[in-house]
């Protein structure tokens, strides 16, 4: 694969020089590199979350500039945050986000492309929805949003928000989930109740993560996994019916860097779990954006949307929002806001968006060598009636030690 190279940023590259904490051997970690050397750098100094985590931190050089990668796909990592050996077992997110989230603040000295306080909050999908609802951010309604919400202790808490805020759809997600782990999509009518989901509820009631999507029509099961899940923590959302795309529900994953939306991509499936990984497939943009209206105001809109969205971590470089178009693509609300959710390999910049012919990872490198923004500007206002300017540098922040 041929990584698309970096056009020249604004200042700073001469010295400059990137850190990544990320599993050495993982694809994400790899990718960035191969951006990092394209832009004409040496490639990055690779500190492994196995070490980070063993050896109670790591320390970087004032000046290196520091990216936090996934620390997902390598077992031994995952044993290290959840305690579990079996990396397909889906219990455990709970004790994997206090890890996780307190090792961040063990990375200690650089310059930080991310936040830890931003990730902590990305990581927990109620204090999230919460902080976007607050924001003005179209979400879906959700009854355990922020810190007012209400709590899940299990399947007869969620029944009982079912039928006190009118959701008799609604999707059921673990607080601290990612890749749709342990997700159940829940819709209750005619005495009848079903849930899809990739969960695989085995005989001795143990849940484990499956590449396959199912139905269970048993509302017995479907309490038997809720209750498993209950301790980790649930967040409740309504069900956004969402638009179609060749009669498959669709959804996009845009990736904002620096504050603007720099790449997109479509999502369709014939269930409603859209996950690339889980079957879904990629859409056509092209047919999207025509059905928002065209790369005029409307698309604009929706791209607004997802700005918005990433505004709300301000000190957070990048992030992938998962926006939800509902039926006609005429509304479209905010599902989720992933820290890591850039790996779309060879997928280039939008028009217009300053990313064109780069992909996720040489975007953000060409953000992050821009000079500095002064404080208080992160990113500059957009023109109110002569269309989409470039957003300006991103300022990266220090870590916090």
């Amino acid at each position: 694969m041929t990584t698309p190279s970096v056009a020249p940023p604004a200042s700073g590259v001469a010295g400059s020089r990137f850190a990544v904490v990320g599993n050495p051997e993982n694809r994400r970690v790899s990718l960035f590199a191969d951006a990092v050397r394209a832009a004409g750098l040496p490639g990055p100094r690779v500190v492994a979350w196995s070490d980070v985590l063993l050896e109670g931190g790591a320390d970087f050089a004032s000046d290196e500039i520091v990216r936090v990668d996934s620390p997902g796909e390598n077992p031994e990592v995952d044993r290290l945050l959840r305690g579990a050996t079996d990396p397909t077992r889906v219990e455990g997110s709970a004790r994997w986000y206090a890890r996780f989230t307190a090792a961040l603040r063990t990375l200690r000295g650089g310059i930080r492309l991310d936040d830890p306080d931003d990730l902590a909050v990305l990581f927990d999908k109620r204090a999230c929805h919460g902080v976007l609802d607050a924001a003005g951010v179209p979400v879906p309604t959700s009854p355990t949003s922020g810190p007012g919400g209400a709590p899940v202790r299990g399947w007869d808490d969620v029944r009982a928000l079912m039928r006190e805020h009118r959701m008799p759809r609604l999707f059921v997600k673990p607080a601290h989930g990612s890749s749709a782990s342990g997700v159940l999509a829940v819709e209750a009518g005619g005495g009848r109740i079903r849930a899809t989901t990739s969960v695989e509820l085995a005989a001795d009631g143990t849940l484990y993560n499956s590449l396959r999507v199912r139905r269970y029509d048993s509302e017995r099961d479907i309490a038997t996994i809720v209750d498993a899940l209950a301790p980790d923590g649930l967040h409740l959302e309504r069900w956004v019916p969402k638009a179609s795309q060749h009669g498959r529900a669709a959804d996009l994953r845009v990736v904002v860097v620096g504050g603007r939306a720099t790449h997109a991509v479509v999502r369709t499936s014939r269930t409603p779990l859209t996950n690339l990984h889980l079957g879904g497939s990629r859409g056509d943009l092209a047919v999207a954006r025509d059905a928002v209206g065209g790369a005029g105001s409307r698309w604009s809109d929706v791209l607004e949307v997802c700005e918005r969205a990433a505004a709300c971590f301000p000190r957070t470089l990048c992030v992938g929002v998962d926006l939800l178009p509902a039926i006609g693509w005429r509304r479209a609300f905010v599902g989720e806001v992933n820290a890591f959710g850039d790996l779309l390999p060879r997928l280039t910049g939008l028009p217009g968006s300053g990313a064109e012919g780069l992909d996720t990872y040489a975007a953000q490198v060409r953000a992050a060598l821009r000079e500095p923004a002064p404080p208080g500007e992160l990113h500059p206002p957009r023109p109110a009636a002569s269309g989409r300017a470039p957003r300006g540098p991103y300022r990266t922040g220090t870590s916090h030690a």
